[in-house]
C-alpha cells in the first residue's frame, strides 16, 4: 500500500507529513520508556538491536507479496507485529524507518508522499492494531496462546482500517475524479483478503518467538501465570516468598538477533524471487479506478537499487537478491541506530536525575 507521489495533492500531503511528524516525535519519547522497560544492566546494547531486527524484519517480509485475488497481489504492513513485539511508540518508528528506506534507496513510495505512507502504514496500523490487541489480552485467558489469537484479529483489522484511512486522505485531496465510493468499496474489499495474510504472518511470528523467548514480545509482558507447584498431587500457586527464575533480561539475546537477521537475509535474498508479481492492491485498485492517472516519477527513480534491484546487474535473481539484502543490511543498521540513540538519551536522562537526587 506504498502510496506514490502524484496520488494525493500537495497540500494534504502536507498535512499528513505535520501529522507523521509529530507521531515520530511523540514516538521518539514513549519508545525511551518501551526500549528501557525490563531492560536491566547494558539494556541499551540488548534491546536497541532488537528494535532494530523487527524494522529488517518487516522490510524483508514485505518483500514476499502473496497472491490474494485474481491479478492481485499483498504484502504485510508490519504495523501489527510491531507494535505487538517491540510496543506502540517503537512499533511507530520500526515502520517509518522501513518506509523511509523503501522511498530512499528502493522507489517504493513517494517522497513528497512520504507523511501520507508514515500516516497510514504506520500511525494507523499501529493505533488500530494495538488498542484491539490490548482489549482483546484483557477479556481472554491469561496465557501465551491468547497473545498469538489476539495477534491475529488486529493485524486482520489493521489493514482494512489503513485502506478506509487511504480512502479518507483521497477523498479530501485525490488528484483524480472519480467515486469515492467504488473506491472506498474496492480498497476496503481486497484489504480484507490481504488482511489475512497480514494476520497469519503476525500470528505464526509473534508465536514463534512467545515460544522461546516470551519475555521479548512486549505485548505478552505481564501475562504470565503464577508459578505452580505440585502438592499432593495437585497444582498449586506458589507462595510470593517462591524462588524465581533469574531476571529474563539477563538472558543474552544474541541467538534471537542471529536467528532473525539470518530469516530476514534468507526471505529478502532467495524467497522474495518467488514472490507474487501480481500488482498490489492499491495500485489493482489505481489502475482500475483511475486514481493512477496524475501519478508522478519517483525522485530516486535512478538509484542504483530502483524498483528492488541492482543497477547493471542483468540477472533478475541475483539482482533483487542482493538488493533485497542491501535493504535488509541497510535497515537494521539504520533502525539499531536510531532505537540506540533514543536508548542512550533515556539512559542519560536517568542518569541525570539520579544525580540531582543524589545532590538534594
Amino acid at each position: 500500500m506504498h502510496v506514490p507521489d502524484g496520488f494525493i495533492n500537495a497540500p494534504v500531503s502536507a498535512v499528513t507529513g505535520v501529522v507523521a511528524a509529530a507521531a515520530v516525535a511523540v514516538s521518539l519519547r514513549g519508545a525511551r520508556r518501551e526500549l528501557g522497560a525490563s531492560a536491566g544492566p547494558g539494556g541499551s546494547e540488548r534491546t536497541a538491536p532488537l528494535a532494530g531486527l523487527v524494522a529488517a524484519f518487516i522490510f524483508a517480509v514485505q518483500m514476499l507479496n502473496f497472491p490474494v485475488a485474481a491479478g492481485t497481489s499483498g504484502h504485510l504492513l508490519g504495523g501489527a507485529l510491531a507494535a505487538i513485539l517491540v510496543g506502540p511508540y517503537t512499533g511507530v518508528l520500526c515502520v517509518s524507518v522501513v518506509l523511509l528506506m523503501q522511498g530512499v534507496l528502493f522507489a517504493d513510495g513517494g517522497l513528497t508522499a512520504l507523511g501520507v505512507n508514515i500516516t497510514d502504514m504506520a500511525i494507523v496500523t499501529v493505533l488500530v492494531a494495538y488498542g484491539l490487541f490490548r482489549g482483546l489480552v484483557k477479556v481472554l485467558p491469561r496465557r501465551r496462546g491468547s497473545v498469538t489469537a489476539a495477534s491475529f484479529v488486529a493485524a486482520l483489522v489493521s489493514v482494512p482500517a489503513a485502506a478506509v484511512a487511504f480512502t479518507a486522505m483521497y477523498a479530501i485531496g485525490g488528484t483524480t475524479d472519480v467515486s469515492i465510493g467504488k473506491v472506498a468499496s474496492a480498497m476496503i474489499g481486497v484489504h480484507v483478503l490481504i488482511g489475512i495474510g497480514e494476520a497469519v504472518i503476525t500470528a505464526l511470528t509473534v508465536g514463534a518467538v512467545i515460544a522461546v523467548r516470551p519475555d521479548l514480545v512486549y505485548g505478552a509482558r505481564g501475562l504470565s501465570a503464577p508459578l505452580k507447584l505440585r502438592v499432593g498431587g495437585e497444582l498449586v500457586d506458589a507462595p510470593a516468598q517462591a524462588p524465581t527464575p533469574a531476571p529474563v533480561a539477563a538472558r543474552s539475546t544474541r541467538k534471537v538477533w542471529i536467528t532473525g537477521i539470518v530469516a530476514s537475509l534468507v526471505l529478502a535474498g532467495f524467497v522474495s524471487f518467488y514472490a507474487s508479481a501480481n500488482p498490489d492492491g492499491l495500485e489493482k485498485v489505481a489502475h482500475d479506478k483511475g486514481i493512477d492517472r496524475k501519478t508522478e516519477d519517483h525522485a530516486a527513480k535512478d538509484s542504483p537499487l530502483a524498483d528492488y534491484g541492482v543497477k547493471d546487474i542483468s540477472d533478475a535473481r541475483l539482482s533483487g537478491g542482493l538488493a533485497g539484502v542491501i535493504g535488509v543490511g541497510a535497515t537494521v543498521v539504520v533502525g539499531s541506530g536510531v532505537f540506540y540513540v533514543v536508548r542512550r538519551r533515556r539512559d542519560h536522562g536517568a542518569t541525570r536525575s539520579g544525580q540531582v537526587q543524589e545532590t538534594a
